[in-house]
């Protein structure tokens, strides 16, 4: 198995990652679009996190911190490269910038339906809170 390469995304690697999410991320999002991505990567240029192996990308993770919370988006491996580590490879990388930015405690954002998505993340030690109930609002006018 060729070796993994964990590194931040540039504003070179929108396209690509874009394409990458219509084939490995379960559904979309309004901010799934070259300008939100622009946005991230100007505004936090280490939260979204990428892994390839040589010529190919094969996971991603958004790793943003607000400096009260850690929050976890887009933790997607290519269908064709799952279970070999790749997720939780990206979760470390994750999970280790949030520990040098004083973050105490993550989440993660995950579809209802994506049951393999539930598995991984048990597996990698988070705990769904059936407490909480996430509200979104469509924001316009930007």
């Amino acid at each position: 198995m060729s070796e993994l390469r964990i590194r931040a995304a540039t504003a070179d690697d929108i396209d690509s990652v874009l394409a990458f999410w219509r084939t490995a991320a379960e559904g979309t999002s309004i901010s799934d679009d070259r300008d939100g991505v622009e946005r991230l990567v100007a505004r936090d240029p280490e939260a979204l996190i990428l892994a390839e192996r040589p010529g190919e990308l094969v996971g991603t993770v958004i790793a943003g911190f607000d400096g009260w919370r850690c929050h976890l988006y887009r933790l997607a491996v290519h269908p064709r490269r799952r279970r070999q580590g790749i997720g939780t490879a990206l979760l470390a990388a994750a999970e280790e910038r949030f520990v040098r930015l004083g973050g105490r405690r993550a989440d993660a954002m995950v579809l209802t339906r994506n049951e393999t998505a539930h598995h991984a993340w048990g597996a990698a030690g988070y705990t769904a809170e059936e407490h909480w109930r996430r509200w979104v609002k469509p924001l316009t006018g930007h």
